[in-house]
């Protein structure tokens, strides 16, 4: 009888054990974007090399795939994603109050890193032939996804350029996923992307139909560039992708990792650690992360204050003062 008895004891205990445990356990969130795109291939690096630690520190960490830069900073936002994958230039209009923030600046969006380049990248059905971006005028092109950072930038590029969406014959709101196999069916002319590279997005449809890159260039991008911050020219190189022997020039802006000041200092600290603690392991997970430097990514493409928790590993690491 006192056998069973001090067996029950001991199974109630390890039962609260388990829970005392689970509850002590933390779980973050990163927003990304489309599965096939390197920000969900970014967050999945971040999560794998916290998730690495978990029984030291007690995070567990997550990727979410998401409409992308702007729907991840409105849900961070509203509290309901403690990470999110952003471009920089809407961090830089989430902060001023700008274009698709009018309604008002996210006063607490933070900045934690600044991930890699994504030049802006359009893509065209090989029938299609389209030689400059011009000819797109008056055909069926996707334009990014709503909640996009691609669809924010596209806005910016036409107004630019003195041009509407009904200048063409379709402008579709596929999602990143999406615009590769519709291309190729011949359901659509042609898309804008702002992604990094290499891409398997991107891949697919050079690949599957001999889709075509086409460079942007001309005045009304040359204005961008030199009248926006969050801008820089960037090259595609050549021979990158299949059937596309030729450097594309274009420009873009880049990936930033963005959070609220209401995340805990200690849960972001953990999760920079974790990055550049594990920084060659990092650059390894995806070609689009092999060329960066630490010492970029603490401020380059960053116009949101820093988070208190990454000030303090870069303040540790001499990186600011």
């Amino acid at each position: 009888m006192k056998k069973q008895t001090i067996g029950i004891a001991l199974a109630v205990a390890a039962a609260f054990t388990a829970v005392d445990a689970s509850a002590q356990q933390k779980f973050l969130t990163i927003g990304t974007g489309g599965v096939t795109g390197v920000y969900y291939a970014a967050g999945g690096a971040i999560c794998r090399l916290v998730n690495k630690d978990r029984a030291k520190h007690g995070i567990r960490c997550s990727v979410e795939s998401t409409g992308g830069s702007v729907f991840n900073v409105n849900t961070i936002k509203a509290g309901e994603l403690e990470f999110g994958v952003s471009q920089s230039d809407v961090q830089f209009n989430a902060v001023k109050g700008l274009n698709q923030f009018k309604s008002g600046a996210h006063s607490d969006l933070r900045a934690v890193m600044s991930l890699h380049p994504e030049p802006f990248t359009v893509v065209a059905r090989k029938e299609a032939n389209i030689k400059t971006f011009a000819d797109f005028k008056g055909k069926k092109f996707n334009v990014g996804n709503p909640g996009s950072g691609t669809l924010a930038s596209m806005q910016e590029l036409l107004g630019e350029m003195g041009w509407k969406m009904t200048d063409f014959a379709l402008a579709s709101e596929l999602k990143p996923d999406e615009h590769g196999p519709a291309l190729c069916d011949g359901k659509i002319d042609g898309f804008f992307y702002a992604v990094g590279h290499p891409s398997a997005n991107i891949q697919d449809p050079t690949t599957s139909c001999g889709a075509r890159l086409v460079s942007l260039t001309g005045p009304a991008i040359d204005k961008l560039v030199k009248g926006k911050p969050y801008y820089a020219p960037a090259t595609i190189p050549a021979g990158l992708y299949p059937n596309n022997p030729q450097a594309t020039q274009t420009y873009g802006v880049l990936a930033t990792l963005v959070t609220s000041s209401r995340v805990p200092a200690d849960q972001v600290y953990t999760v920079v650690k974790a990055v550049f603690d594990n920084f060659d392991e990092f650059k390894k997970l995806h070609p689009a992360l092999a060329n960066l430097k630490a010492e970029d990514m603490v401020k380059n493409g960053l116009s949101a204050p820093l988070h208190e928790g990454a000030a303090r590993y870069y303040k540790e690491k001499g990186w600011i003062k």
